[in-house]
């Protein structure tokens, strides 16, 4: 239940600073991951990304304070809006009217309470898994740099795919038979953060290919086969809602890792999806 209470105080906190800077670094912290981990578990169990979350939270809040008669202004400043127009763009987005109708008499407004986690059982489909301790490897591909905001790097990553695809074979050379497959890594946990389209290789790297070095890490390994992104994404959202709660382990600061053992376009493709893990304190 740590985990639970952790993920519950991490969106306490969340609400005492709706009206402020809102750090994510530390709100990961509480959590017990880092902020890139926090925000990406947070659309998986909520069902919404965090930055909406907290936008509609915020709107909430200002509809409530317009009603009391505080000034359209310093309610946008308030919830960080640097201009009465930024404001009333997100206001009417959740409202749908301008702020300044909000403070008329019978207005019908929207309200989103804040979320808070509960334990719901399931199980009813089983996952196989095996946990996994694995020295440092390296790693040649292609490499884009990510943001750090989990909403732009869904839209980053598939883009990065879709140039990269055409170039795939050039991998295919350079792959050490100890790693089979394409990897998708991504280096959530450093300051910078980067993915990289790559193979395990202990060949030279070709002009033009970057390399890394996946550090010594954990893994809980879960295997899968169908349509890609799709049965992909889905096994990554049941890993993080279904298995990592109950599962005694917290998500490391460690690379992700995805392993694309079959080429593009195959019908039933199979993939593994690596999650870093380590036991809970």
């Amino acid at each position: 239940m740590d985990w639970l209470n952790n993920w519950n105080a991490a969106l306490d906190d969340l609400e005492l600073h709706l009206d402020g800077e809102i750090d994510l670094e530390k709100t990961g912290r509480i959590a017990g991951c880092t902020a890139y981990h926090f925000q990406r578990m947070f659309s998986y169990l909520a069902g919404v990304p965090l930055s909406e979350y907290v936008r509609r939270r915020r709107m909430t809040r200002a509809a409530a304070d317009l009603q009391k008669g505080d000034k359209v202004l310093d309610v946008a400043l308030r919830y960080g809006y640097e201009s009465p127009t930024a404001f009333n763009r997100a206001f009417r987005a959740v409202h749908g009217i301008a702020p300044s109708a909000a403070k008329q008499e019978c207005v019908r407004l929207k309200a989103f309470p804040r979320i808070r986690f509960k334990l719901v059982l399931k199980g009813d489909t089983e996952m196989e898994y095996q946990i996994v301790k694995k020295e440092a490897f390296r790693i040649v591909g292609f490499r884009t740099r990510i943001p750090k905001d989990q909403d732009e790097s869904f839209r980053v990553v598939p883009e990065f795919w879709a140039e990269t695809g055409p170039r795939l074979g050039e991998l295919i050379p350079l792959m050490s038979p100890d790693m089979e497959g394409v990897l998708g890594v991504c280096t959530c946990h450093l300051e910078e953060n980067f993915y990289y389209i790559a193979v395990a290789s202990s060949e030279p790297v070709p002009a033009g290919l970057c390399e890394w070095t996946v550090p010594a890490a954990t893994w809980a390994v879960f295997s899968g086969c169908g349509r890609l992104p799709m049965d992909i994404q889905n096994l990554q959202k049941r890993i993080v809602t279904e298995w990592l709660p109950d599962s005694g382990y917290e998500w490391a600061q460690a690379p992700d890792i995805e392993i694309y053992l079959d080429p593009p376009g195959v019908e039933n493709g199979r993939f593994q999806v690596w999650l870093p893990i380590v036991k809970n304190q």
